[in-house]
């Protein structure tokens, strides 16, 4: 165990040092609650997300986001108790031209404390290199290191995710890291969860944006508890600040694969007297 928290460590520690400046995620919007893949178990997850409103003018090589649709594909596998791998694939269909567009992709490493940690609080990281196109992602090359605190009983699920984006080249290598703060808060009621989630962009965290030009998003949120193996998130969000102003459709689907039992050894053939 100790080398794997080394490991963690150093991972980190390569991510805090390079310069970045990131948006918040418009494409995974979703807040991480320290849970993992069941060793060897494969999932697979699809965010679907509709930007119905919001910024209407390009930004440098971005296109604005008013009016774009995302989906992206989230393949995840199980390696030990405490670590889980995933991939994402991103697609866009932009108003502009209508035409479904290839937006990226990113590679995470995620590890949580092992279920039988505590009854209730779960603790995590996941670290994250990612390659967008310029349309989507001026920097092209970030990454990011989000920290996970989480606790869950019987009546609530809270998680805070305080995120650290950074951008892996220019131009937003000179501006520094960037914290985009994710929190959610659910109440259990029988077969599902209603809360809200919040997805903050503050800007560098040497030098946070004025308040009308930082993000604030915050959803209404059900999820789906009924079905085992199942997820099912549904969101509505609003911006709160003039910089992230409209409305925003989020729907997040995933499926969690049994794990394959094991096959019984074939019966050894008894050798008949001759």
């Amino acid at each position: 165990m100790r080398s794997i928290l080394c490991a963690v460590a150093v991972l980190v520690g390569v991510f805090l040092a390079a310069d970045s400046a990131q948006a918040q995620d418009p494409f995974e919007i979703q807040v991480y609650d320290a849970t993992a893949n069941p060793v060897g178990v494969p999932g697979l997850e699809l965010h679907l997300n509709d930007w119905v409103t919001g910024r209407r003018f390009p930004s440098g090589s971005e296109a604005p986001l008013h009016g774009q649709f995302h989906a992206t594909f989230e393949p995840s596998w199980g390696v030990l108790p405490f670590w889980e791998v995933g991939a994402y694939v991103q697609f866009a269909v932009r108003s502009d031209d209508g035409v479904a567009d290839w937006a990226g992709a990113k590679l995470r490493s995620k590890f949580v404390t092992p279920p039988t940690w505590d009854a209730h609080w779960r603790l995590g990281i996941n670290l994250e290199v990612s390659y967008l196109p310029a349309t989507y992602d001026a920097n092209r090359w970030g990454s990011e290191v989000r920290p996970i605190v989480a606790y869950e009983d019987e009546r609530w699920l809270l998680a805070f995710n305080p995120i650290i984006d950074q951008a892996l080249a220019r131009p937003g290598a000179s501006e520094g890291p960037v914290f985009d703060p994710a929190l959610k808060v659910a109440r259990k009621v029988g077969p599902v969860a209603l809360g809200f989630e919040y997805y903050g962009g503050i800007g560098p965290v040497a030098s946070p944006l004025p308040l009308a030009d930082q993000t604030h998003l915050l959803f209404e949120v059900i999820d789906l508890l009924s079905i085992e193996h199942v997820e099912l998130n549904l969101g509505l969000g609003e911006g709160l600040t003039p910089a992230s102003a409209g409305m925003i459709v989020k729907a997040i689907i995933g499926y969690t694969f049994e794990k394959s039992a094991t096959l019984p050894p074939p019966p050894v053939p008894q050798r008949t007297a001759r």
